[in-house]
This record gives C-alpha cells, structure tokens and sequence, in this order.
C-alpha cells in the first residue's frame, strides 16, 4: 500500500490579522449600534416619565386646588413644606414623587429617569397681570389660586434655547425664548445620561441646575459641538392648559 503526503497549509500571520480586525469592526460595529439603541431607549422611556409626571402634576391640582411645592434633597420624596404654600425652593428642587403619587422612584421616594437620576421640577413664584387680588404663592396655595383667579400669569420661570448671554433668570431677547414669557408655570426636567457627573455638565446643563428661574431645553449635543454637551430633556405646563384643566374639572374659577 503506497501512503500519500498530503501537504497541509495553515493561515499565514497576516490572514489571521485581516480575519481579527474584520472580527473586531463586526463587533465594534454592533456594540456600537447596541448603545444607540439603548440610548434610544433610554430618552424614550425619560420621555414618557416627564410626560407621566406633568399629568400627576396637574391631577394633583384638580384634586388639591393648587400645585406640589419642589422636594428638597432631604424630604424623600415629598413636597417641602407639606401642603404647599410658600415653598422651601421653588427652582432647584425634585419632582416630590412622594405626594402625587409617582412611581419609578428611588428608596427615598424620588422620582427617578430611565439612567437612574432624580427629576427635577420648578413652579412659578411670582404673578402679574392680575385683574383683581394678587396675593402669592399663587400656583401652591388653593386659597390664593382661587381669590387671584385665572387672569393672574406666571411672571419668572424662563425658557431658553442658550444661556449664552443671557442674564439670568432672563433669557434677554426672545429669539433665545423657547416660549413667550409669562408662561409657564412648571418645568419638569432630567439631567439626562451624564446627570450624576456635573463635572461633565456643558453650560447649558449647569444652567438648569443652579437655582435660577431660567432653564434651557434644545436639541442635544456632545462634547464636540461647539454649544458644549447638552442631553437635558425638559418639559413644561403652559399657563393656559393648566388653567383650562382646572376649569374644565370645576375647580376655576
């Protein structure tokens, strides 16, 4: 019997290379498409939670004649003071979860976004263009809500598209004014995927955070842009559609 050598030829080096690195673009490219869509995700469920919020905001109000004063970082979760009035923080507080009756909170009773961070939520202090009385708090207090009636407008909270040259809480002209002025009434706010590393924060992202009647939403950015990083998502209650709610429930005028 006469046995054949068969010549056996293995991968050289550089077919192992090119087969590693399409590997490697395979992978990195369906890592990359995997984060995309969890980022996705993510910005759709915080949508949902801020929408969710803004609704237990104004069926609280139906039910209660008046809005949630902000939580503070020490009152897991419940408005501060309990039962409104002249709030401890009207523009650097948290959604209080707690007393409307959110879910999705942390184990301190805080409304929470889909990357695990606390929303935040602001409600108007000052008013004008009343008709008659107008005697503040006027949007947490249901005795004040009812004597000033419904011709009383917000007269702090701004909405801007950039806190470049603004002076704060004013966004100084209204090409810069997401809406017009005198309003809004609420704003109900994440501070998007990097909201637990303020050092991270562009200056439009510490804008919202620094306590002032002026917030900023826009298109979101990176750290590249030339706007600075921005992924905030906020949302806000119109003055007239939270008048018209507590009509349309008998609660006004």
């Amino acid at each position: 019997m006469t046995i054949r050598n068969r010549c056996v030829r293995g991968f050289t080096l550089t077919e192992l290379a090119v087969v590693f690195a399409i590997v490697a673009l395979l992978i990195g490219g369906a890592m990359m498409t995997l984060t995309a869509q969890i980022e996705q995700r993510n910005r759709e469920e915080t949508r949902k939670r801020l929408d969710a919020a803004t609704e237990a905001l104004i069926g609280f109000a139906i039910a209660n004649r008046r809005l949630p004063c902000p939580a503070t970082s020490g009152t897991t979760g419940d408005e501060s003071p309990t039962g409104g009035g002249t709030c401890t923080t009207n523009f650097n507080g948290f959604l209080p979860a707690k007393t409307i009756g959110l879910e999705s909170t942390d184990s301190s009773g805080y409304a929470l976004d889909a990357w695990g961070n606390r929303i935040r939520y602001a409600v108007a202090s000052a008013i004008a263009s009343c008709t008659g009385s107008s005697t503040t708090p006027h949007f947490t207090s249901a005795a004040n809500l009812k004597a000033n009636g419904v011709s009383c407008l917000p007269n702090d909270i701004d909405i801007c598209l950039s806190a470049t040259g603004t002076s704060p809480p004013s966004c100084n002209s209204s090409s810069n004014r997401a809406v017009s002025t005198q309003t809004v009434v609420a704003v109900v706010f994440s501070t998007g995927k990097n909201g637990a590393i303020s050092s991270a924060y562009g200056a439009d992202e510490t804008a919202n955070v620094n306590g002032d009647a002026m917030f900023i939403s826009r298109t979101p950015t990176g750290p590249d842009s030339s706007s600075g990083t921005f992924d905030d998502m906020v949302v806000w209650i119109p003055v007239g559609v939270f008048y018209s709610r507590l009509i349309s429930a008998g609660v006004l005028p």
